[in-house]
Formats: C-alpha cells, sequence, structure tokens
C-alpha cells in the first residue's frame, strides 16, 4: 500500500483512542496480544480486531518468536503522515506570520477613530 491509501489507512487507525493506545505502548516495545490487552476493558478478540486494522495499515507488524507471536510498533506510515502534515503546519506559521506582521504594523500605527464617543 502506498501514497493516498497507505496515507488514508493511517488516518482511520489513528481515529480510534483504543489503537492510539495500542501504538503508544508499542512504543516502548514488542508486546503480545495478551499484554495489549490488560490495561482494557475490552476482550483479547476485541484487542485483536484493533490490531488487524493497525496491521492493514501497516503500523504494526507481528513475527513468530516460538509459541508467542510478538506486535511490534512500524513507523514508517507514521512519518509519511507527520511529513504530509508538515505541509500543513507550514501554511499556518506563514499565515501567523502574516498576521503577527499586521498586528505589529497596527500597533506602531496608534489608536484608531472608530468614530463612536466615549
Amino acid at each position: 500500500m502506498v501514497g493516498s491509501a497507505r496515507l488514508d489507512a493511517t488516518f482511520a487507525a489513528l481515529a480510534d483512542p483504543t489503537r492510539r493506545a495500542i501504538l503508544a505502548r508499542l512504543a516502548a516495545g514488542e508486546a503480545t496480544v495478551t499484554e495489549l490487552a490488560a490495561p482494557f476493558a475490552i476482550s483479547q478478540p476485541a484487542v485483536s480486531k484493533h490490531l488487524r486494522v493497525l496491521e492493514d495499515a501497516g503500523l504494526v507488524s507481528r513475527r513468530r518468536h516460538g509459541p508467542r507471536r510478538p506486535c511490534r510498533l512500524e513507523a514508517r506510515p507514521l512519518r509519511e503522515a507527520v511529513a504530509w502534515l508538515a505541509d500543513y503546519r507550514d501554511y499556518w506559521a506563514e499565515s501567523y506570520q502574516r498576521l503577527d506582521a499586521l498586528l505589529d504594523d497596527l500597533q506602531r500605527a496608534g489608536p484608531v477613530d472608530d468614530g463612536v464617543p466615549g
């Protein structure tokens, strides 16, 4: 999955707070489904469904390690999402710089007579 489809899948996966919490846990290191399910008030099969969404988005991978199948965070889709968002961050930064310049100009110009007595 590349480009727009992967970006769509990444943002869809990140839209759920449980999936974001799972990713936060995996940022600390690999974990099994049982370990990931422990802090949640949902069933292990429900956590497995969340993991499937994360896997489909490329955010999580699993590998066999003997009888265990630990999950691990895959950062590439997150980097791609951050890169996409960076364009908008730059846009807003430029907008705020223009607003700051306008406010500075207005402040240097002094008070404006709005025609209202008082």
